[in-house]
């Protein structure tokens, strides 16, 4: 009898996407799209995964506060701990000392767990059986250990270790004596050919630019050029395993301008501060007294598809969760008469009315 072939249907399993998503700081998205993790996990949830790999992201700074630096860190942390290389651009005169200012992974559950189990006095255990419980929490941390997640809570408190820093590629480049942006451009174009999208190449790299139109640099007044290399440097950025993320001051260029890198963004967010004595915001927002500021997505990478992405929220509250962990939140309106009562976000009746009846409207 002649051999039978097997059928291969359009419902057969994708092995490319199996074999990504098990590589660390990767996850496959719809359309064939890849995710890595932005180092927030709230931020995440909010793009539907994470930023799209081969994507340009693009940050507003604020002129008031230096909130995108936040999101810096913690990009740039989540692909060292992922063993992704880096490369980072600064207009400062020592770019490899930001390298020291970058957070360490930890865990907001494994505090919770910690604080719950020292607050527990209902149940104790026997002496002797506790160091049963300890040999076991320590075989279950050993074998969490073998495995990545893919996006931690950074601890801004705690310094990133070194050991991730020597056993990735870190490139640090100071843009402030550049002439031009040639020398930049040929430092991103060596960066991204080392992470070249090839049949089965699964590793992925990073680009972070910090504050790109700065006065401090001699070519904050070439816009052509800049809009130029930003052009080509989303070129190359499609056919690579790479996410370049760019943060850029609104405020000292002209509005034209900035309306051209608005638009040549594949992903748009913008940071703002809050004053410390808003007292009308005060009023209308709950939790204002935990706010450190206010997180825009104004634009999210639609890669591989032309269906306009719509997101329940646009704008998200930026905390500090016991001033450690970054974490964000949707806007919530403050009640009416300021009690601690539901808001009108989780308000089931039509109107602010307390009173209970049939027909309420």
């Amino acid at each position: 009898m002649a051999a039978t072939k097997t059928r291969s249907s359009s419902f057969s399993r994708n092995l490319s996407a199996v074999t990504y998503s098990q590589s660390p700081g990767l996850k496959y998205g719809p359309n064939g799209t890849m995710f890595i993790s932005s180092g927030i996990p709230d931020l995440d949830k909010i793009l539907g995964g994470g930023f799209s790999l081969g994507s340009l992201v693009m940050v507003m700074e604020d002129a008031e506060a230096p909130h995108h630096m936040l999101l810096l860190r913690n990009f740039m942390s989540q692909g060292l701990v992922h063993g992704q290389p880096l490369l980072y651009a600064s207009p400062s005169k020592d770019p490899r000392g930001f390298l020291g200012t970058l957070p360490n992974p930890g865990s907001i559950k494994d505090d919770k767990s910690r604080s719950r189990d020292t607050n527990q006095d209902g149940l104790r255990i026997a002496w002797q059986y506790k160091k049963y419980i300890g040999e076991q929490q320590q075989n279950l941390s050993s074998n969490n250990d073998g495995k990545q997640e893919y996006c931690n809570d950074f601890d801004l408190k705690k310094p990133l270790e070194r050991h991730f820093l020597s056993s990735v590629h870190v490139d640090c480049v100071g843009i402030q004596d550049f002439e031009s942006l040639a020398a930049l451009h040929d430092r991103c174009a060596s960066f991204l050919a080392q992470v070249a999208r090839t049949d089965g190449s699964i590793s992925a790299g990073r680009i972070a630019i910090q504050s790109f139109c700065s006065p401090q640099c001699k070519y904050s007044n070439m816009e052509w050029h800049m809009l130029s290399f930003i052009r080509s440097l989303k070129s190359m950025i499609r056919v690579s395993n790479a996410v370049v993320i760019v943060t850029f001051p609104p405020s000292l260029i002209s509005p034209s301008f900035c309306k051209r890198l608005q638009h040549m963004a594949d992903t748009l967010l913008s940071v703002r501060a809050i004053p410390d004595e808003d007292k009308e915001l005060a009023k209308l927002l709950t939790g204002y007294q935990d706010m450190v500021g206010l997180l825009n997505v104004q634009k999210v990478a639609r890669l591989n598809t032309q269906v306009p992405i719509i997101l329940e929220a646009t704008t998200f509250s930026i905390k500090l969760q016991k001033r450690r962990y970054l974490v964000l939140e949707c806007l919530n309106q403050a009640p009416i008469d300021g009690s601690s009562g539901t808001s009108y976000g989780t308000s089931g009746s039509c109107s602010g009315s307390t009173k209970t009846g049939s027909l309420d409207f």
